[in-house]
């Protein structure tokens, strides 16, 4: 399986989505944990990388340099 390329402020679409509906999250913090913020709603959440990059579907948008 290929690494998933991921990196700050990139917008990233879960296998499931948060109970307001949204399935777009906003990575805001990236370390041994990843932040991720809710697109719909603003709630955000902090899981363990090995757990979001299983978790995680693809990347929607790339954030500009």
């Amino acid at each position: 399986m290929a690494e998933k390329e991921f990196g700050l402020n990139d917008v990233v679409e879960m296998k499931k989505q948060h109970p307001c509906g949204e399935n777009r999250w906003k990575i805001i913090r990236m370390g041994m944990d990843i932040r991720i913020k809710c697109q719909g709603c603003g709630h955000s959440v902090m899981i363990p990388r090995r757990e979001f990059t299983k978790k995680m579907k693809r990347v929607l948008e790339k954030a500009e340099e």
